[in-house]
């Protein structure tokens, strides 16, 4: 689902992610990465071992249904 987020141009909010995603090795001693979501200004920031230093920052459209699709499960959990 991440992989389908459209591009966006950066918005200002200072950044304050409401919903994050981490992923782990097999033997879950190892954080790949982790996903930080700020629907607000339209960033994730990711970092881990399995990011490399150019995708650190990203901005995404949070508007876009892929966007809408990724946040419902995200607010289903926060119920």
């Amino acid at each position: 689902m991440i992989e389908t987020l459209p591009g966006s141009q950066q918005h200002r909010c200072g950044f304050s992610p409401g919903w994050s995603i981490r992923a782990y090795e097999d033997t879950l001693e190892l954080v790949l990465f982790e996903a930080a979501f700020c629907f607000r200004c339209h960033e994730v920031r990711m970092h881990g071992t399995a990011v490399p230093p150019a995708l650190a920052t990203q901005f995404f459209d949070a508007d876009a249904l892929p966007a809408q699709t990724l946040l419902a499960p995200f607010r289903e959990a926060d119920r």
